[in-house]
């Protein structure tokens, strides 16, 4: 099975997202996203596409618009 057909990070993946997400930075710089993808084993591109809709779901369940940046963007 080569990496193209799977349909998204492992658990233990998202663990690492999701802490990022929660407890680090919802808005990483290309640094940290650089770091975190490292770190989850990920490419920054993958990584940069979990994040951006992971905002989104985020946004989503605040009540907010998912696109809208916020004032203190």
């Amino acid at each position: 099975m080569s990496a193209e057909t799977t349909t998204g990070p492992t658990e233990d993946q998202v663990e690492i997202l999701e802490y990022n997400f929660n407890k680090v930075n919802k808005h990483p710089d290309p640094t940290t996203l650089c770091l975190i993808a490292a770190e989850a084993g990920l490419t920054e591109e993958e990584t940069q596409k979990w994040f951006k809709k992971r905002l989104a779901q985020w946004r989503r369940s605040e009540g907010l618009p998912s696109e809208c940046r916020s004032v203190t963007d």
